[in-house]
């Protein structure tokens, strides 16, 4: 049996490698570039609108707010859960991780990752609400697997591929909820539980695991509606917790800043020996490892936010595009610099190269780091911020997996899933699951190929999207252009009888 453990984890390092290697990345970033020309570098010309489509709207407008449709939930409740999946402990552990790995220039290649992974993930969510439709319980359903289906599957010579690409990515899903969305939050609550009480590990992990069970049920079981409105009470409570203590950290070490910023940008480009043969490959495992911890901690290009986002109460396929740019931005350049600035201005980390000074790594680094500035409350206040990370992340990603579950197997299965999913807590709680978490690392990079292929071939949808939505809302230049709400006709209609 260890044989073949071992067997499984050697296929799975060598998969592993290409999926998360460098021609996978190039491929998400790639994706990114693209749709960032294509639609004429949006993120930056609309930031404005994006913002006051968004959180700038949030007290004008009481759509976003909440949903007056039965079946749906509001566009900050869509956003609140996505974001729940995607700030967890990669904002900390990960963060920590590619600065050792890939030194303090990993942090620019990570910005670099979330400014075209805006554009990824706006395009994601466009697609995802234009090619959404209601499932038996008249509840929306979206994401890559319907445009890879109906959008893809519709082209010349997608009728094949469109479903079998769907399918794929509906199954790779299914295996990361289990491990990313699951286990590994798990695991991440234990160690971080145990590194503040002195029980015994397995009691410790036992009683953890019971108890997240309990929360898990309390929620899950409640359907989306529930799930959005615990997230939307705990993550803006958890980022801002975070976010704020992450900044006293850097407020006290105010004149390690410049230094720190110094060696981000002088790590990214490695200005000293660019001209040496060293240089080049300082500088691309820099790259590697700035660009592979972004795309992991936004999920920019993974299409796993996308079937929340669809959710949404919104009627414009734009508009909670605008969300999932200002998503990627909220996650990385905002979540994830306050992490890396903490790291790097309290000395627990070499500047030159990112080496940990004291051997620590991933979550022991920052908890260092934490602990060196607030001393035992530190360690108090990182772990309770990954438990609440973690937590949000395993009910976001336990959505994410009910509805490629629901795809491959019908709206009146999905509760199997979310019995599986809860009892797969308790495993993870006592039994070391390294191996299973590995395995759906894979496939969690997996998810990405099948839902790219979808973005890109309907790259041109997205632009013409783009600019009809302009046309009417942006520079009013077409005001009375014909909206382009939805693929399929019944509806278009339905979306256009609306009143917002």
């Amino acid at each position: 049996m260890e044989n073949f453990a071992q067997s499984v984890a050697n296929i799975n390092n060598a998969v592993n490698g290409v999926v998360w290697g460098v021609p996978a990345l190039v491929l998400l970033i790639g994706t990114g570039i693209l749709m960032t020309l294509l639609t004429k570098f949006f993120q930056f010309r609309r930031f404005g609108h994006m913002w006051g489509k968004t959180i700038g709207g949030l007290f004008s407008n009481k759509s976003i707010r909440k949903s007056h449709e039965k079946h749906s939930i509001s566009q900050f409740q869509a956003l609140c859960t996505a974001l729940s999946a995607t700030i967890g402990t990669g904002n900390i552990a990960g963060v920590a991780y590619a600065i050792t790995m890939g030194g303090p220039g990993a942090v620019f290649w990570m910005w670099i990752a979330a400014i075209v992974g805006m554009m990824t993930n706006y395009s994601e969510n466009v697609l995802g609400i234009f090619f959404r439709r209601r499932n038996e319980k008249g509840e929306w359903s979206g994401g890559a697997m319907y445009y890879l289906k109906d959008g893809v599957g519709k082209m010349k010579y997608g009728k094949i591929a469109g479903p079998v690409l769907a399918t794929l990515f509906s199954f790779f899903a299914i295996i990361a909820s289990f491990g990313i969305g699951n286990m590994g939050q798990v695991a991440s609550i234990t160690e971080s539980i145990n590194t503040l009480v002195s029980a015994e590990p397995a009691t410790v992990n036992l009683v953890t695991g019971l108890v997240v069970i309990v929360l898990l049920s309390l929620v899950i079981l409640g359907g989306l509606k529930r799930i959005a409105t615990t997230n939307e009470r705990i993550v803006p409570f958890m980022a801002v917790f975070f976010i704020i203590g992450s900044l006293a950290i850097i407020i006290m070490n105010i004149g390690k800043v410049p230094a720190a910023f110094g060696a981000i940008f002088k790590g990214a480009f490695n200005f000293q020996s660019a001209a040496g043969g060293v240089g080049g490959a300082i500088i691309a495992q820099a790259m590697t490892w700035g660009f592979k911890r972004g795309v992991f901690s936004n999920e920019a290009g993974l299409g796993s936010s996308v079937m929340v986002h669809s959710a949404s109460n919104v009627k414009e396929p734009v508009v909670q595009g605008l969300w999932g740019i200002f998503e990627v931005f909220a996650d990385t350049i905002i979540v994830c610099t306050c992490t890396a600035l903490v790291i790097l201005t309290t000395g627990v980390v070499d500047l030159e190269t990112g080496a940990s000074i004291s051997g620590a790594s991933k979550l022991g680094l920052a908890t260092e780091a934490f602990t060196k500035s607030f001393g035992t409350f530190g360690g108090v206040f990182l772990a309770v911020a990954v438990s609440l990370f973690a937590f949000t992340t395993i009910l976001g990603w336990s959505y994410y997996g009910t509805k490629a579950w629901e795809y491959l197997f019908g709206t009146k299965s999905t509760l199997a899933y979310k019995i599986i999913f809860i009892a797969m807590v308790v495993v993870s709680a006592t039994i070391d699951v390294s191996l299973a978490i590995d395995l759906s690392d894979t496939f969690n990079g997996l998810m990405a190929i099948p839902n790219l292929i979808g973005v890109v071939c309907l790259s041109t949808l997205v632009v013409k999207i783009t600019k009809n939505y302009s046309a009417r809302k942006i520079t009013a230049s077409q005001p009375d252009l014909e909206p382009m709400y939805s693929a399929f006709p019944e509806i278009q209609k339905e979306q256009e009888a609306r009143e917002d």
